[in-house]
């Protein structure tokens, strides 16, 4: 018989609007960047992110997160003097005017680690969600920013930053290390009043390709925290460099990813592949009915 996390089912306050995590929720990725480090997410034209937004939407996205700057392992641009507050924002402008046009009731999350950022796509453009792949670290104003702001928060768990990342993936005990970072950050946004906060454990970011597949073997410490749960595994290195292959080769191993994430306690995937994370939320779900 299957195994499966069973928890009670979590909710999120999104924009006003009470959203149930009874189904997990598939967050689609649309990179306003020209050097992610799977090419087939990169979009920077407008016909490229019109194009890129309607596939995800009909394909059954439930949240579409929107990055202006690459977090890939060794980037260069991760650099707040590589790319400034203004070029962030003109990118994200262009994604996010296109998003409310054609979609205006969509839920969006933005992929930022800059606190002013992460106001004025929430003024501006009424984003639900901000996804802080430091955790506060690159900013000491992010926690207080999400407080005023009153919007979903997603926690991610990364040592250094992207440039140094991978210089720090040594760990005496992994996941109590971890436990204790969520918890000490946890602890800092409920006593400023934050209430939604989605926990993620940052696959690939300061973290070896052990480390990683340690982590889905033990992803359901991570659910007994309280808060929802992200999982970002899509087309990463955990995947194309155990295999020895490239992102574009790393859509079978992606999915049978999430589907273990799934059955570990997962509440959203964050994916570049909608349709197939999709198909096996509603394959897992199938199953755990079947036997119940």
């Amino acid at each position: 018989m299957f195994q499966w996390i069973q928890k009670e089912p979590l909710s999120l306050n999104l924009g006003g609007e009470l959203v149930s995590l009874s189904r997990p929720l598939i967050m689609g990725i649309l990179n306003i960047t020209p050097d992610s480090f799977y090419p087939g997410s990169r979009t920077t034209e407008e016909e490229q992110i019109a194009e890129r937004l309607h596939k995800m939407v009909n394909e059954g996205a439930d949240i579409i997160d929107i990055g202006a700057y690459s977090s890939r392992p060794n980037a260069d641009d991760i650099s707040p003097d590589d790319i400034s507050p203004d070029e962030e924002m003109k990118r994200l402008s262009k994604g996010l005017d296109i998003i409310r046009k054609l979609y205006p009731t969509a839920r969006v999350s933005v992929d930022t680690f800059r606190a002013d950022i992460a106001a004025r796509c929430v003024r501006e453009y009424g984003v639900q969600m901000i996804n802080d792949i430091s955790g506060g670290e690159l900013d000491s104003q992010m926690f207080e920013t999400i407080a005023e702001l009153k919007v979903a928060y997603i926690l991610m768990h990364m040592k250094g930053t992207p440039q140094t990342m991978m210089q720090q993936i040594r760990y005496e005990h992994i996941i109590p290390e971890m436990l204790y970072y969520f918890s000490s950050r946890i602890a800092r946004l409920e006593s400023l009043g934050v209430n939604d906060i989605i926990i993620d454990p940052g696959f690939g970011f300061s973290k070896s390709v052990d480390d990683n597949y340690l982590l889905m073997n033990r992803l359901d410490e991570f659910t007994r925290i309280g808060y929802p749960l992200l999982v970002g595994i899509s087309r990463k290195s955990m995947i194309y460099k155990y295999f020895g292959y490239t992102p574009e080769e790393s859509l079978n191993g992606t999915t049978i990813l999430n589907t273990l994430a799934l059955l570990g306690g997962a509440d959203i995937l964050r994916v570049h592949d909608v349709k197939e994370a999709v198909e096996a939320v509603k394959i897992v779900s199938k199953t755990i009915q079947s036997v119940k």
